[in-house]
């Protein structure tokens, strides 16, 4: 998925108006909660740089939107760009997981900026359940040394790490150059260095599928999640024989609210591949529930 191929419109196909009858519980482990300053500068970003946001939606009306359409739980992610950000968006997404207990908040920090391991002490203190970092919004590879205080934070706590540390979705429009930054050899690195730390890549690790599905062989502490991978939005074929392969190391995610399509596209396109009952119920909802407590 090179970055100059990545399509810009959207789609408007036909949503559902609720889960299909008769599914397991179905979690969306890669939602997103912000501030309403914060998703509108995210949005902002979105129309100049990369595809048109069809759910512009505040983050109250985010959860509204899935439960009222049959999801369970939802897992929800956020990320800071600059230092200084992350107490207050924990502190928000904190109270939102406390005023719902069907929404998994995850805690984000930069790394490297001062005090990082104690703000994500702070976060799991609160009740968040893991740490959400963007290596192309924040600028960073994961092995770098400044992420290793996060990771053995997140050992300590047995919780788990979510870093889009693919190369892919990409745009020449973030701060730095995402195929320096980004690679499954440098997952590979982290995952030998932290065998107790739950480490999960969404997007499948676009666009390296192939280095991403050796790498479920070699270390049984990686997941991924499916985020816009299987969704037939990007020119890359989607990774069919990945899922079938590692149903039990793989979550079903959207980006729910930043997509360019309906909200249960990548579910039908899922759903298509008509996986054997177990291996379906595992993607949809049951590894996100193990992984996240």
């Amino acid at each position: 998925m090179d970055a100059e191929l990545v399509p810009r419109q959207g789609l408007d196909d036909e949503e559902g108006l609720a889960l299909p009858n008769q599914l397991p519980p179905v979690v969306d482990a890669h939602v997103h909660l912000f501030p309403s300053r914060v998703l509108a500068a995210i949005w902002r970003w979105f129309d100049r740089n990369a595809w048109p946001i069809r759910y512009k939606l505040s983050s109250e009306q985010v959860v509204d939107f899935l439960f009222k359409r049959g999801l369970s739980r939802i897992v929800a992610l956020h990320y800071s760009h600059t230092a200084g950000m992350a107490r207050a968006l924990n502190q928000y997404m904190a109270e939102f997981c406390r005023a719902d207990p069907r929404i998994i908040g995850l805690a984000t920090v930069l790394p490297g900026e001062p005090e990082a391991a104690r703000i994500v002490r702070e976060a799991f203190a609160s009740g968040l359940k893991g740490v959400k970092l963007h290596c192309h919004v924040q600028c960073f590879s994961p092995d770098e040394d400044r992420v290793g205080p996060i990771y053995q934070e997140c050992e300590k706590a047995n919780l788990p790490m979510v870093i889009h540390a693919g190369r892919e979705p990409s745009s020449q429009h973030y701060p730095c150059d995402t195929y320096q930054l980004c690679s499954a050899d440098r997952i590979e690195r982290v995952l030998r260095a932290h065998p107790r730390l739950k480490l999960c890549v969404p997007h499948l690790g676009a666009d390296e599928f192939n280095s991403y599905q050796r790498l479920l062989e070699r270390y049984d502490n990686l997941w991924l999640d499916t985020t816009m991978a299987i969704a037939d939005y990007f020119p890359a074929s989607a990774p069919v024989d990945l899922i079938r392969s590692w149903p039990e190391r793989i979550l079903y995610g959207t980006d729910f609210p930043n997509l360019p399509y309906a909200w249960d596209r990548e579910l039908k396109r899922l759903l298509a591949l008509k996986l054997p009952a177990d291996a379906e119920a595992k993607i949809l909802g049951q590894n996100a529930l193990s992984l996240f407590g």
